[in-house]
């Protein structure tokens, strides 16, 4: 099909900004999009289907009508955008898998006598909250600290409506867990008073709290007020413990929120930090599965959207840092402001203490997009599930219970390494992985030919362990155990390359060769995650939740990660070895050296001039070096 039958006449789409819906056959939304231009936007999806990226190629294939609506401005339709994903939750934009609610605290500020509280609930009337927390137990450790400092109430509202009414003291304010009006030892307005300073502080951290009791104390040390003095030193060091918990970060006037984001083609992790007063004051982390291609700089955008959409003005900072900018950062920056009633920049962090906390986000990002694909693939359920979507996309006779992944690593051509991983069960067999070194090759698809037909040459000799001399057992019976075959020998069920076409149709070779046509074999290409067969013109294309897709994901990512692992392993070995051949050199020089040219290939292409122009290698050092590499 070269044209899709409901694709409407382009002078028939304003050039208004606008929000537009992919709908399926059945009207169910499937796509939902914003336009500054609308023509310009939804010309991109009526291209030739051939030059559409594969899962972009699905959602209009799967489409049956496309509507618009025009809107006066594009925070308009930043603002309609977001209703409508809220509304329709369209199953091609981006999901955010992990939607839990996280704990905050809670200072009920509309009541009349206000207490602090541990919630998921973000709808309390009048209510000021603290957090995210990433855990339960870490609000509950900072209040039992605040309250030491800042003795506000902590009992429910039935136990302080007891005991005003009884004038018996509630049971926390008995144990000294509670200091509201109920306790008796404050008035309301007293007790108001103390709740001002706990928001206060919560809000700035603000040190002067910390100067303050400091001041006290040595006032009533020197007037001889010990009890006194013990009960400010007690709140000195709890305020000091609060303080140490959230350290200064950035310098104590910024209130900023910080998206820390890591990326593949099929999912995100965000980090969001929460920074006010310099101090971080909340950490919330979510996955988001992608199904359509969306970019960085788009996948911010949606961020930002669904962080804000329902946030309340307070909750919106002056400043918000990103990995990189939206294309309508100005528009997004105006629908804030709107929201927020004061202004809002959206920035990204290029130097100093921000970029330094911009990468620690960053890095937890990436570990938690390791940990969400390392789960997926080690829970029972979903790695049965994976092996059985695989026998069906692929059309294989069984479940492919052993799975071997191969990739090709090189430096600009040198150092050929490839890597073959195994995983049984849609579980890794670390102790089965295997690395080969290939001397002389023309090109990937010439090294994965000679490699896998060195791994499939052990199928056709699998050398036997002896086994061990047979034992009498009690009743004297002589039991004889068969020769076990090693490891290397077993056949895989599926055969796994990471690449395209050109790597498919060489290792399809390699197969043929070897007379080992039974085992089937697929490729997976990295840049759009397309599945390849063998002498098949269009890939397979799994669906973004498809545990099979995970699965392969996890295969070429780990074959990736032991070619590179091996590759420097040797790398490393063979310059060490070239470069402590040379008199003068040592380990710091060495280093030195190769932080510089990367390798001994590229540093024999470097001149003696080029060489002394490093610290510490002087003229006759550098001729030295360059005749011994010049052998």
């Amino acid at each position: 099909m070269s044209q899709l039958p409901y694709r409407p006449n382009p002078g028939e789409i304003p050039t208004n900004p606008g929000v537009y819906r992919f709908r399926d056959a059945a009207g169910r939304v499937l796509y939902v999009g914003k336009a500054k231009n609308l023509r310009a936007r939804l010309s991109n999806y009526f291209a030739p289907l051939r030059s559409l990226h594969e899962r972009t190629r699905r959602m209009v294939t799967t489409a049956a009508s496309v509507e618009w609506t025009v809107v006066a401005s594009d925070v308009d339709s930043l603002q309609l955008e977001y209703m409508w994903i809220k509304e329709f939750d369209p199953p091609f934009n981006v999901r955010y898998r992990d939607d839990k609610s996280y704990p905050f605290m809670a200072i009920t500020l509309a009541d009349e006598a206000p207490r602090v509280i541990v919630t998921r609930n973000r709808r309390i009337p009048g209510a000021k909250y603290f957090g995210p927390y990433p855990k339960v137990w870490a609000v509950h450790e900072t209040i039992d600290l605040m309250i030491k400092v800042f003795p506000i109430r902590t009992c429910s509202d039935s136990s302080y409506k007891k005991a005003m009414q009884s004038g018996r003291p509630c049971f926390p304010g008995q144990i000294g867990r509670c200091g509201g009006p109920c306790s008796h030892k404050v008035t309301i307005e007293e007790h108001r008073a103390i709740v001002d300073d706990f928001v206060a502080f919560m809000a700035g951290g603000d040190e002067r709290f910390a100067r303050d009791l400091n001041a006290r104390m040595r006032e009533a040390a020197a007037a001889m007020d010990y009890e006194s003095a013990a009960v400010y030193r007690d709140r000195l060091q709890a305020i000091e413990a609060v303080l140490k918990k959230s350290e200064l970060v950035l310098t104590d006037d910024v209130d900023v929120d910080l998206f820390g984001i890591a990326e593949d083609e099929l999912a995100a992790t965000v980090q969001h930090f929460v920074i006010r007063g310099g101090r971080i004051r909340g950490v919330r982390a979510s996955t988001i599965e992608k199904e359509i291609d969306i970019s960085g700089a788009d996948l911010v955008d949606q961020v930002l959207q669904r962080t804000y959409g329902d946030a309340a003005p307070v909750d919106i900072p002056r400043t918000v840092l990103v990995p990189s900018l939206p294309e309508d950062a100005a528009d997004i920056e105006a629908w804030l402001r709107e929201r927020r009633g004061k202004q809002v920049s959206i920035q990204v962090a290029q130097r100093g203490q921000k970029a330094d906390l911009m990468r620690t986000a960053t890095l937890n990002a990436q570990q938690a997009l390791m940990i969400f694909k390392t789960r997926r693939t080690s829970d029972y359920v979903a790695r049965t599930q994976a092996l059985t979507d695989l026998q069906q996309a692929l059309d294989l006779t069984e479940a492919p219970l052993r799975i071997e992944c191969y990739d090709v690593s090189h430096l600009s051509g040198t150092n050929v390494v490839a890597s073959m991983v195994v995983f049984e069960d849609g579980l890794p067999r670390k102790d089965q992985y295997r690395t080969f070194g290939v001397p002389e090759t023309t090109d990937d698809t010439d090294s994965l030919y000679q490699v896998l037909t060195r791994r499939l040459a052990y199928l056709d000799r699998p050398e036997e362990i002896e086994p061990p001399a047979p034992e009498p057992t009690a009743d004297g019976e002589v039991v004889t155990e068969p020769p076990k075959r090693k490891r290397f020998a077993y056949p895989p069920q599926l055969l796994v390359v990471d690449g395209g076409q050109p790597q498919v149709a060489a290792a399809a070779r390699a197969l043929k060769d070897a007379g080992h046509s039974e085992i089937a074999l697929c490729g997976i290409a990295k840049r759009l995650e397309e599945v390849w067969l063998p002498g098949e013109d269009y890939p397979v294309i799994l669906p973004r939740t498809s545990e099979a897709l995970y699965l392969l994901q996890r295969l070429r990512d780990e074959a990736h990660r032991f070619a590179i692992t091996h590759q420097r392993k040797r790398r490393k070995r063979d310059i060490s070895s070239v470069l402590s051949e040379i008199p003068g050199l040592g380990d710091a020089r060495i280093k030195a050296l190769l932080r510089h040219f990367g390798s001994v290939t590229a540093l024999r292409a470097a001149t003696p001039e080029e060489i002394a122009g490093l610290p510490g290698i002087g003229p006759k050092l550098a001729d030295s070096i360059h005749s011994h590499l010049a052998r």
